[in-house]
C-alpha cells in the first residue's frame, strides 16, 4: 500500500562537510531506493533549524540560518536533479498527481522551527516562493511565532505572538500548512481558533497514552478532527510509550495511538509522521521500506481497508489538496 509521511529529518543528516549527501542510497532511514520499495507516494522533508549549541551546528561553523537553509535546500534539489526519474519536487496536489503518474516519489519541503522568518512577513512569503509548503511554527524554544512545548505551565499556556497570529492567517492565504508539533498548548488553541484551513500536528501522538508534552491531549485531538486536520503518528519511543525510559518502538504501540485518535477525532484525523532520522531507539519500523508493517498491524487490529488507506495516505492527500497552492 502506498503511503505519505509528513515528517523526516533526513536532509539534516545528509547535508554538511562530512555528510554523504546522497539520497538514493544511504545508511539512514530514508532514501529513494527504500521509499520506492516501500511504495512511498510522498515524503515531507524538513529543514530542521539546528539549535545554536548543537554539535552539528558547531561543526558547520555557525553558518547562519539563511546559509543553513540554502545548504539543506540545495541538498534536496541536487538529489532531485540527479535522480529525477525516481523523485520529483511537489508543492501541491497537481504536482503530487503528476509525479505519481510518472512513477516518482513526491518530495515536499517543510521548515521545522520558524525562527528564520524572524517576524518578517516578507520572509514567510519568500519561503513560500522557494517551495516551502509547511512550517512547524516552533521547535523547543520561543520564536517570533510563539511559545514552545514546555514543562513550565506558564510557557505551555502561552499563546501565539501578534506576529504569529497574523502569520497563521497569511499562511492560509498563501497555501502553506500550519504545523503545531512542538508548539505550546496555548499556541495550539490559538491556531485552532484562527486557522480557516485544516492544520496538522505533523509528528505527534496521544498524550493520554504517552505523557510527552509534545503529544496531543484528547481535547486537542477532538478539535483537530473537527477542523479537518491530521496528526502524523511519530515512531519515536519517547512519543509512543507510557514509560519514557522504554526505548522500544513497535507497530503495536503505533496502532494503539491510531485507535485512540480514531475514537476521539475520527479516522480522518490520523496520518503518518515518522520523524525518521530524528529519532533513536529500537525501531521496528526503521526505514521507509518497512512501512507496510504498520498497515499489517492495523489490519490485524480490525481496521478496515478504507481506514488503513486513510491513515496511510488519503488524509494527508486531502490536506494537501485543501491547503497547498
Amino acid at each position: 500500500m502506498k503511503y505519505m509521511d509528513m515528517h523526516c529529518d533526513t536532509l539534516m543528516v545528509l547535508a554538511g562537510p562530512d555528510a554523504p549527501g546522497d539520497l538514493y542510497e544511504n545508511q539512514f532511514s530514508v532514501d529513494i531506493r527504500r521509499m520506492k520499495n516501500g511504495s512511498c507516494a510522498a515524503q515531507f522533508f524538513a529543514v530542521f533549524m539546528l539549535p545554536e549549541k548543537s554539535p552539528r551546528w558547531e561543526k558547520l561553523g555557525h553558518i547562519g540560518d539563511e546559509a543553513y537553509i540554502q545548504l539543506l535546500y540545495q541538498t534536496l534539489f541536487n538529489n532531485i536533479e540527479k535522480y529525477g526519474d525516481s523523485i520529483g519536487f511537489a508543492k501541491n496536489l497537481e504536482d503530487l498527481k503528476k509525479n505519481e503518474a510518472a512513477g516518482k516519489v513526491s518530495a515536499f519541503l517543510t521548515l521545522e522551527d520558524g525562527r528564520a522568518v524572524n517576524g518578517q512577513m516578507e520572509n514567510l512569503e519568500r519561503y513560500y516562493q522557494m517551495g516551502f509548503r509547511l512550517i512547524s511554527l516552533t521547535w523547543n524554544y520561543a520564536n517570533c511565532f510563539g511559545a514552545p512545548n514546555s514543562a513550565d505551565p506558564i510557557v505551555m499556556n502561552t499563546g501565539l505572538t501578534d506576529f504569529g497570529k497574523e502569520a497563521v492567517v497569511r499562511m492560509n492565504e498563501l497555501g502553506m500548512v500550519v504545523d503545531v508539533s512542538h508548539l505550546s498548548d496555548g499556541g495550539f488553541w490559538d491556531v485552532c481558533k484562527l486557522s480557516q484551513k485544516p492544520f496538522v500536528a505533523s509528528h505527534s501522538n496521544c498524550r493520554a497514552i504517552s505523557p510527552h508534552r509534545r503529544n496531543l491531549t484528547d481535547e486537542m485531538i477532538r478539535a483537530l478532527g473537527e477542523k479537518g486536520g491530521v496528526a502524523g503518528i511519530n515512531f519515536g519511543p519517547d512519543f509512543l510509550n507510557p514509560d519514557p525510559s522504554n526505548r522500544e518502538s513497535t507497530v503495536k504501540q503505533m496502532s494503539q495511538h491510531i485507535q485512540r485518535m480514531r475514537n476521539l477525532g475520527g479516522i480522518d484525523c490520523v496520518g503518518l509522521g515518522s520523524d525518521f532520522d530524528g529519532i533513536r531507539g529500537n525501531l521496528q519500523v526503521s526505514g521507509s521500506d518497512k512501512m507496510g508493517l504498520v498497515f499489517d498491524q492495523l489490519h490485524w487490529d480490525g481496521f478496515t481497508d478504507d481506514e488503513i488507506e486513510k491513515v496511510a495516505y488519503k488524509n494527508v492527500q486531502r490536506v494537501i489538496g485543501e491547503v497547498m497552492k
